[in-house]
């Protein structure tokens, strides 16, 4: 069994994603916490295998972020999805500053891509269970480090690069394809939702700005006009994208 915690002021709400966690998977048992107070206590007390949340519970504007810092001194790696009516624009933000595996933007996501979403944390979580003991992949160099799984963030130079996981499906199809055009409708298989070329130019951007963040000089995606993107190859550069 897994424990999964949804901590939402809004009771219908909770509710809600409460159905759609069960529905998605047989294994876990659902606990609900609608305050800042009653949710700080409880990731303190209960090793959660993922926790979804809001980022405003009732008047108090930031108890997410103090659950998710919370969440983060224990160690435990705990996955946690952002469920919030804050603007996805400005995702990037809320994904850097908390450390938060992805976010989902309240009224503009239906059940599917809730259920996708939720069974693919659900899925890294258990391979953490598994391989509790193990370290994270240490990149040689420059090199691009990618779970073959899909199920951990991507590494460059050693450091974690934070990308929601639409994001992290996009860069693997470029990587395991790298010096090819992988064109619109091959990157469309990686999108949940939004296939559209306009949406898959939001998460390349995502992606540049997530690598520049480490490395200012990175220029590793290359835009194919009228066809795609590609990876480009380390010997096609000045400085490595290995």
């Amino acid at each position: 069994m897994y424990k999964v915690a949804i901590i939402e002021d809004d009771e219908p709400t909770s509710g809600q994603i409460r159905e759609w966690a069960l529905s998605a998977s047989p294994d876990i048992e659902v606990a609900q916490w609608f305050t800042r107070d009653d949710a700080e206590a409880a990731v303190d007390r209960e090793a959660y295998d993922l926790v979804v949340l809001d980022i405003e519970l009732g008047r108090d504007r930031h108890a997410g972020v103090a659950i998710i810092n919370a969440i983060n001194k224990s160690g435990r790696g705990t996955p946690v999805l952002v469920v919030s009516a804050m603007p996805a624009a400005i995702y990037r933000g809320i994904m850097k500053a908390l450390d938060a595996w992805d976010y989902l933007q309240k009224t503009t996501f239906e059940e599917p891509e809730f259920i996708d979403t939720f069974l693919e944390m659900l899925r890294a979580a258990k391979n953490r269970r598994a391989e509790k003991a193990a370290t994270p992949p240490t990149p040689v160099g420059d090199e691009l480090s990618i779970d073959p799984l899909h199920q951990g963030a991507p590494f460059w130079r050693g450091k974690r690069v934070n990308v929601p996981l639409t994001a992290q499906r996009i860069l693997a199809v470029l990587y395991e394809r790298q010096g090819e055009v992988v064109s619109y409708d091959d990157l469309f298989a990686a999108v949940k939702s939004g296939r559209n070329r306009e949406n898959i130019r939001k998460h390349i951007s995502t992606l540049r700005e997530a690598f520049r963040e480490l490395d200012e000089h990175f220029d590793c995606i290359e835009n194919v006009p009228m066809r795609g993107f590609r990876w480009v190859k380390s010997n096609e550069k000045s400085h490595e994208c290995h």
